[in-house]
């Protein structure tokens, strides 16, 4: 049977392994928030990235090296509760894993405190150790190889897929054959060459997730805000927007100016009436409220703020 057809507990790694072993190609999503990552999981993502580029999506930041600890564990935190079914991986900021110390004790908050059930580390031969250290505490992990974004730096900063030469694809094999040594459950691809990347998925016996790195890959993730459309400055190549929801949400915040200049929001139905004649005893409006003697006309509206 099916991970996916096994009733409504929350998915593990090992459903994710028995995914693969199934030959089913899993598709993983970025969620950053609340509501969204329910509509996911109601869709039946498996897993769910809370990813640092957040920082760029979400927080305006100009590199995923900006977004902190405590905003990672904000959002993993929102995501978490927005699920039931999919598997949520927090992604490890920058820094958070330069020892194995700082590397167990960070991705336990994630778990604990952010409610994730898996971490994701960048760097494969370079951070292995950050990596066994995790899954030695138990807390599965998932590997991240080729482009590196926390490590864009280093790596020139400007983004361009690697592993074109000899000796890049031979670093980027012995990089994800050291993070399947390390004890990881999965590893992503991303911008490796797509000949490349099924090489890597057919010697591996964990799942390859790939972005940017063709179908040969055990599974795919995308960037949330690419796939529906939300990406205001720039879509990669590697994206692929499934709707609109920008322009949606543009015209949507012209028409609905336009009501309020226009008066036409909110209509009755957007409004509650109280009974006039409470309303009337209120501002003293009422027979009552007549002096003796005196014209049939009722005094002055008494202000809302008389009795305050």
């Amino acid at each position: 049977m099916s991970a996916t057809t096994q009733g409504n507990a929350r998915l593990t790694v090992a459903d994710i392994a028995r995914l693969h072993a199934e030959g089913t190609r899993i598709a993983m999503l970025t969620a950053y928030d609340y509501p969204t990552a329910r509509l996911l999981d109601e869709a039946g993502i498996p897993m769910l990235l809370v990813g640092d580029s957040l920082a760029e999506v979400m927080l305006g930041y100009d590199s995923t090296v900006r977004v902190s600890m405590a905003e990672m564990l904000h959002h993993t935190k929102a995501v978490a509760r927005g699920t039931r079914r999919a598997l949520v991986v927090g992604d490890m900021p920058f820094l958070s894993y330069a020892t194995p110390d700082d590397a167990t004790a960070n991705a336990g908050l994630f778990l604990r405190e952010g409610g994730a059930q898996a971490v994701k580390v960048e760097g494969g031969v370079r951070t292995a150790r950050a990596m066994e250290a995790i899954t030695r505490a138990g807390i599965p992990v998932m590997g991240h190889i080729g482009w590196t974004p926390q490590a864009k730096h280093g790596m020139g900063g400007k983004v361009r897929v690697q592993g074109k030469s000899r000796d890049q694809a031979r670093a980027l094999l012995a990089d994800a054959l050291a993070v399947q040594q390390a004890g990881a459950f999965a590893i992503v691809l991303e911008l490796v060459p797509e000949q490349l990347a099924a090489a890597i998925t057919e010697r591996l016996r964990i799942p390859t997730i790939g972005i940017g790195a063709g179908a040969g890959c055990s599974g795919q993730v995308q960037v949330v805000t690419d796939m529906l459309g939300l990406s205001v400055d720039f879509t990669p190549r590697h994206a692929r927007r499934y709707t609109e929801m920008g322009q949606a949400i543009l015209d949507a915040a012209r028409a609905y100016k336009a009501d309020v200049e226009a008066g036409v929001f909110p209509g009755p139905e957007n409004s509650t009436r109280m009974d006039d004649a409470v309303l009337d005893d209120l501002l003293g409006r009422t027979l009552m409220d007549r002096a003796p003697g005196a014209a049939d006309a009722l005094p002055p509206a008494i202000p809302l703020d008389r009795d305050l």
